[in-house]
């Protein structure tokens, strides 16, 4: 691995996106240099085209993959390109299991532009697009989704334990994940969706393996992006699983961690 990368893929919150939601000059710059020697960016993260502006904005430049892997998006001109849903009939069968599984839980629904979620769903983010709520979710359930969200909104359990709950619950029909352990909160995609997936099948059609890439991310939703790539770092203050992996570990965002260990990729011979 004494070459530079051809693709650089990252998450955002958390990763290149601080806690305070701010994005660095010196990671602005360390992408931008990286662009402009002809390597591929691809942002990869867990959130909806509709948070995607200031990435848009701050940056510039760059393809993005969004909802845990579930879209491929064209950030520039702010167009969906590919989706892959949970189909109605898996939606429902979903939320039924994990009712049974986990009396406590309450839904959301993520689909394009739509955004639904239960009364009994408190949002942390999305406050303001659904101020209503429905009773059930299965009686919003009307078109595919990109990903379902599953909350405990009275914290009775972390989001590994409902993870690890919904994977032997669902594993069967979807894909189980989340990116924020001090919540109670599990991101739902379609089976064998994620960003991992969805990060090879483009680096594929432009040609390129995993030796070709690197990867960045903190949470669980990442760690299959970090696991595909050949080159990849955990971020060291996010998930403590992160490490197990990722080949290499990152100072965090706020430290410039990424932009770090871009400057020095960009330092090896093409």
């Amino acid at each position: 691995m004494s070459k530079r990368p051809k693709l650089i893929a990252t998450d955002l919150d958390g990763t290149i996106v601080s806690h305070e939601g701010l994005i660095s000059q010196r990671t602005i710059d360390a992408f931008t240099r990286a662009k402009e020697l002809g390597i591929h960016i691809f942002f990869v993260t867990g959130r909806p085209p509709r948070w995607m502006g200031e990435i848009r904005d701050a940056f510039g430049f760059g393809a993005a993959i969004c909802c845990n892997g579930a879209m491929l998006y064209d950030l520039l001109n702010d167009v969906i390109l590919e989706e892959w849903m949970i189909s109605i009939d898996d939606q429902t069968e979903i939320v039924q299991r994990m009712r049974i599984a986990m009396p406590e839980i309450s839904f959301a629904v993520e689909s394009n532009d739509h955004y639904q979620r239960e009364v009994g769903y408190i949002p942390k983010w999305d406050i303001g697009l659904d101020n209503v709520g429905i009773e059930r979710i299965e009686d919003g359930v009307r078109v595919p989704a990109l990903k379902l969200l599953g909350r405990c909104s009275n914290l009775e359990y972390t989001s590994d334990e409902m993870v690890d709950i919904a994977q032997k619950t669902i594993g069967d029909l979807a894909t189980v994940t989340h990116s924020a352990a001090n919540d109670s909160l599990i991101e739902i995609s379609a089976l064998n969706v994620s960003k991992g997936a969805t990060l090879e099948m483009m680096a594929k059609r432009l040609g390129l393996t995993a030796d070709d890439c690197v990867s960045f991310g903190d949470n669980p939703n990442d760690f299959s992006m970090l696991q595909w790539t050949s080159r990849s770092y955990a971020i060291s203050d996010g998930h403590p699983q992160a490490p197990l992996h990722a080949k290499g570990v990152a100072e965090p965002c706020e430290q410039d961690g990424v932009a770090k260990i871009i400057e020095a990729l960009l330092d090896l011979p093409a």
